[in-house]
């Protein structure tokens, strides 16, 4: 299973251009799009599923085109949107097995076994004769993604999945798509939280003004942010000051005032301590390279993902 995407743009009525020149190629396994909110995420998840029409470009699953084969390219796809919903006087076991049927599984043993398992493997069994209505947000997440399985489609496309989620919810939510992508299919995870893909996904794609300004293993986007990231220790009257001058990823109270963990290409301050980055400190220095034009030389060669 691939998808290869090649100078994909869409332009809205109106001429807003939400995807410009995207080339992008999508493996096995768990994928990661991140992105600030307005970054062309949503758009080009929608393209994908063949929501959406392109305004230019190509689109391919496997050899088929998006274009002229939508409805073969539907049948392998599973589509979890981010404003999911249920029919809430339904109990989780009675919106499986309608869900079922939409998917042409018409034997009622069939649709049993399967939604049974389903429903164990998202940690739902026990609560297969609640309403849905009654479910929490976590678990309505978790149905949504037993539902889009029913019909064990090869791709699954999931966006903003942990949004209001509690942090228990949203590391169990991560633990069960990390198993899924482990059984031979692309899962294509959207979101603007660095947390839900940073322990999950072999490959991420950063997007931006509906671009892709970086695409490849997190560790090398990592790597790019060696020697950038900054902590210091710093009294209450200077951390206004300090949050002027530069992006400060996390401000930790201590004894004398505050520890401050700092994202910077060049810190000239004795009181500065170099840091190991880790891939949200990462995200901020690349997405500070995308925003002054500073992405440049072999690794903007290397990762371009369309025409600047």
């Amino acid at each position: 299973m691939q998808i290869s995407v090649s100078q994909l743009s869409k332009r809205y009525p109106g001429g807003k251009l939400a995807l410009r020149d995207i080339d992008l190629n999508i493996p096995n396994g768990l994928f990661g799009l991140l992105g600030p909110n307005g970054a062309g995420k949503t758009t080009l998840m929608r393209i994908l599923v063949t929501l959406l029409k392109p305004t230019s470009g190509q689109v391919r699953v496997n050899d088929l085109d998006i274009r002229k084969n939508r409805k073969e390219i539907r049948r392998q796809i599973g589509y979890l949107p981010q404003d999911f919903s249920v029919f809430a006087k339904l109990t989780v076991w009675e919106f499986m097995d309608y869900s079922a049927c939409l998917n042409g599984i018409l034997s009622k043993n069939k649709r049993r076994d399967r939604i049974d398992l389903l429903l164990e493997s998202v940690g739902l069994f026990e609560a297969r004769d609640r309403l849905t209505g009654k479910l929490s947000g976590g678990m309505k997440r978790r149905l949504g993604v037993a539902q889009t399985l029913i019909g064990d489609p090869p791709l699954l496309v999931v966006d903003e999945p942990t949004v209001g989620l509690d942090p228990e919810e949203r590391i169990r939510f991560r633990n069960l798509l990390s198993d899924l992508s482990a059984q031979d299919r692309i899962i294509l995870l959207s979101t603007h939280i660095v947390g839900d893909i940073s322990s999950t996904c072999g490959n991420i794609a950063l997007m931006d003004l509906g671009r892709i300004i970086f695409n490849g293993p997190p560790a090398d986007l990592v790597d790019n942010a060696r020697g950038k990231v900054w902590t210091i220790s710093t009294g209450h009257e200077d951390l206004d000051s300090w949050k002027e001058r530069f992006p400060v990823i996390s401000t930790v109270p201590s004894e004398s005032g505050y520890e401050l963990r700092i994202v910077a290409e060049n810190l000239d301050a004795p009181e500065a301590i170099p840091a190991e980055p880790n891939l949200e400190d990462a995200y901020i220095h690349y997405m500070q390279q995308a925003a002054s034009g500073h992405l440049t030389g072999a690794f903007e060669n290397k990762k371009w993902g369309g025409k600047p």
